[in-house]
């Protein structure tokens, strides 16, 4: 096992945190999409994401049953790899 899949098992885990008994439902205004061109999978969004509905891998993947739209992955994101899109009702 070389050191970077050392780190994603020991220290990264499977599941989406807290917010797995708290899903945001519909009120959400705005939603973060990924660029898959943009986004080098630093993971900086998952560190950052309040509600831990940024799901680890080689590239993230976002939960929006439990994401409330903050916007502080898009923020965040060194490489503006994520931007808020309003959501479509």
């Amino acid at each position: 096992m070389d050191k970077e899949e050392w780190v994603m098992k020991v220290i990264i885990p499977k599941s989406t945190g807290l917010m797995l008994v708290n899903k945001t439902g519909s009120w959400r205004s705005s939603r973060p999409v990924i660029d898959e061109e943009k986004c080098t999978g630093c993971l900086i969004c998952w560190k950052f994401c309040p509600d831990a509905c940024i799901e680890p891998g080689e590239r993230p993947k976002i939960n929006l049953d439990y994401c409330k739209g903050c916007g502080i992955c898009a923020e965040e994101c060194p490489f503006d790899a994520i931007e808020m899109v309003r959501e479509e009702k």
